[in-house]
């Protein structure tokens, strides 16, 4: 037998139980994948909160819990190809990350983790490093431009500022004032959200924006077009299909395939620093999820098992 968190009805984190689950086993062209590290995304709790997004994933009841992992080759199936067992490798593993193992195909969502990059920090990039690359790919973001980042303290705004700082972008983020500091040791502008949010970015940026991504809601879309930013250069990722006005709605899985190589390689460098605001054992999911949902973490949280 081995581990993973499981939910039988939708709600909070109260749903979540880890529990004693049949051990699963690698089969022809698939690998299993010994987990030592799972980080949570806005979108794993949402799923468990919400049927009509669990639909929308294919999701149905009973069902496993989170994407995001990393951990260690232990066993590979029949005619696989490019991985070895003993290797370390992260990726993404839908409704079943948060578990003892999981068991993929090789060609699906996993990449070999680099030497120097923790599980950790590995385990965090799959969806909030891909979402950011995605929504900025979007832009076209480019050296000299001025973009607005909204959600800028949260797991994916957290990668968003630095890459586009390394693109050569002057950043301003929206956020609580309580994460001012941390966004400024990031290379942003901190602007508080909320009413009046257009206002506070003309008196930072009065000569004006020249693009922008919204992270959270459409509170930063609305502000950038009311300050003339043309709407192929706004994207957002949590605006529905069709946003507003022409904004191109994104995630991670438009990122470029490089991506993910692009960010371990910078983590490597040390011009990107994936900031963990707080590591729970498997046995505390509950109150994991519970310090994610609330909405003012700086940085990603992750559940080590």
């Amino acid at each position: 037998m081995s581990r993973a968190v499981v939910y039988e009805t939708f709600g909070g984190p109260e749903v979540l139980e880890l529990r004693e689950v049949p051990e699963p086993h690698a089969g022809p062209g698939e690998i299993r994948v010994r987990v030592t590290a799972s980080s949570l995304n806005p979108m794993d709790w949402g799923i468990t909160a919400r049927p009509e997004l669990a639909a929308g994933f294919g999701i149905t009841l009973p069902a496993g819990f989170g994407y995001d992992f990393a951990g260690i080759v232990d066993e590979i199936g029949a005619g696989t190809t490019g991985f070895a067992v003993g290797e370390r490798v992260y990726g993404g593993a839908q409704a079943r990350a948060a578990a003892d193992f999981v068991v993929l195909g090789a060609t699906e969502s996993v990449w070999h983790t680099p030497e120097g990059i923790s599980d950790e920090v590995a385990a965090a990039i799959p969806v909030a490093g891909l979402t950011a690359s995605a929504a900025l790919a979007a832009i076209e973001l480019r050296p000299g431009d001025t973009v607005l980042i909204g959600g800028a303290a949260g797991g994916v705004g957290v990668f968003a500022v630095q890459l586009a700082r390394l693109a050569g972008a002057r950043v301003i983020g929206t956020a609580s004032e309580s994460t001012f500091s941390f966004l400024r040791k990031l290379g942003a502008e901190p602007v508080a959200y909320g009413p009046g949010l257009a206002d506070r970015v003309r008196a930072l940026a009065p000569e004006g924006l020249t693009a922008a991504t919204d992270l959270f809601g459409t509170e930063t879309t609305e502000a950038a077009l009311a300050l003339g930013v043309p709407p192929g250069r706004i994207s957002a990722i949590a605006a529905g299909p069709d946003p507003a006005g022409g904004v191109h709605a994104t995630g991670g899985f438009d990122a470029d395939p490089q991506a993910t190589v692009r960010i371990t390689e910078a983590i490597l460098a040390g011009t990107l620093t994936v900031p963990i605001a707080a590591t729970f054992p498997i046995e505390q999911i509950r109150e994991a999820v519970t310090v994610q949902a609330g909405g003012h973490v700086h940085g990603k949280i992750v559940v080590t098992l």
